[in-house]
């Protein structure tokens, strides 16, 4: 099976001194979804506890803060993967240049607004949906030109992302009354269905290729199958009968089965690789999302709001850090497997940041603000030193002087 990204180095030579922040789409995209969430967290921190209150009419400031790491950050890093993995798949130059510097400017253009002065939300909704669409055509046309049928599984998913951040402007703007709410579970759901299926695709190879011992290992299909299955059913629920018993199957299915799929993946070799831990450690952290999500139709002192932090800060909080770090290096041309000593400190960050959140008000109930203090400092301190690490790594071109 053709791995996801597939690092190759062209032959043509280049400088290896300049500016190269707009060579390859995860360069920008990572480093300002980065600079993002440190910047989001913040300011939602000062809505939080009053100390700068903004005033919505059609969203609440919870509403906003989630479409800001939904739609906002996890879209980028979307963008900056998909950029950089399409170029892989197909052997196409995807956006670089002056069309790349299009294309973050409309995300720059809607997320300054939606930090700044969101009561225009016409200016955001605009540059974002251009931001959405302009990603798609820029994806898709690799992929049709060559036939890669495939692939547009993955791309489906980014469309599906499109209608849902469509959905939330038309409450945002006061056209409808529920829009909010169907596009964040869209939201957080699609990017933890995208996680799980590149993951799947990818983590296992990461592992044989990364760990001492010699290792093989298998997926089954109708562990994939029962999984996407159950995951798009359990958003189909939630969005029309959201019928509790079925959202406590179905959250339970997939714990069980996800469970067992990382049980069958796991070598302790993992454990001495952080480019590796922090992948699992991430998706074991969707997992107890799901378990907690079933949980809360059943205990009074786990609501729902735990699961969806699990999922959001555990899950795509860690994945989205660990493969931005990998990424990062392998199409820098540097060695993926002697990273940067701060990552250790990046990934442990974001993991103390969902357990904060997660389990110490479950816990001790009566330290609720403290753990929202608590997570959202982890989180500002890890995605801050990201930025501070990766920022001389992206911004300067490969060193073996090839294009990328």
């Amino acid at each position: 099976m053709q791995p996801l990204i597939q690092i190759s180095p062209p032959s043509r030579k280049l400088p290896t001194q300049g500016f190269a922040l707009f060579n390859l789409g995860f360069r920008p995209f990572f480093l300002l979804a980065a600079i993002f969430a440190t910047l989001s967290m913040a300011v939602w921190m000062a809505r939080y506890f009053q100390y700068n209150a903004q005033s919505f009419t059609t969203i609440s400031a919870s509403q906003w803060h989630a479409h800001q790491m939904l739609y906002g950050f996890a879209f980028a890093v979307i963008a900056g993967f998909l950029l950089t993995a399409v170029k892989n798949w197909t052997g196409i130059q995807t956006l670089h240049g002056r069309p790349l510097m299009g294309l973050v400017a409309c995300w720059t253009i809607a997320r300054g607004v939606m930090l700044i002065a969101p009561a225009n939300i016409i200016v955001a909704a605009t540059f974002d949906l251009l931001f959405n669409v302009w990603l798609i055509a820029a994806v898709a046309q690799p992929i049709i030109k060559v036939k890669q049928w495939r692939q547009l599984g993955v791309l489906s998913k980014v469309v599906f992302l499109t209608m849902g951040n469509m959905a939330f402007y038309t409450q945002a703007l006061g056209w409808t009354s529920h829009g909010a709410h169907a596009a964040l579970w869209i939201g957080l759901l699609l990017n933890v269905s995208l996680i799980m299926v590149i993951s799947r695709r990818i983590l296992p190879m990461f592992i044989e290729r990364g760990v001492k011992e010699e290792v093989t290992l298998k997926n089954n299909a109708w562990i994939d199958r029962l999984l996407m299955v159950s995951l798009a059913a359990l958003l189909i629920n939630i969005l029309t009968i959201n019928v509790e018993i079925i959202n406590v199957v179905l959250g339970l299915t997939i714990t069980i089965s996800a469970g067992f799929r990382l049980w069958r993946w796991h070598t302790p070799g993992i454990w001495q690789v952080p480019l590796l831990w922090s992948f699992y450690c991430g998706l074991w952290l969707i997992n107890l999302g799901f378990l907690l999500y079933a949980l809360s139709f059943i205990l009074a002192a786990t609501p729902v709001i735990f699961a969806i932090h699990c999922w959001a800060i555990g899950g795509i909080g860690v994945i989205t850090l660990a493969m931005m770090a990998r990424v990062s290096l392998g199409h820098t041309g540097r060695n993926i497997h002697t990273p940067p000593r701060s990552v250790v400190w990046v990934f442990g960050l974001v993991i103390f940041a969902t357990l904060s959140r997660v389990l110490l008000p479950i816990v001790l109930p009566e330290y609720y603000r403290l753990s929202v203090m608590l997570a959202a400092s982890g989180w500002i301190v890890a995605f801050g030193l990201f930025c501070v690490t990766y920022w001389p790594i992206l911004s300067k071109p490969r060193i073996d002087g090839t294009p990328g």
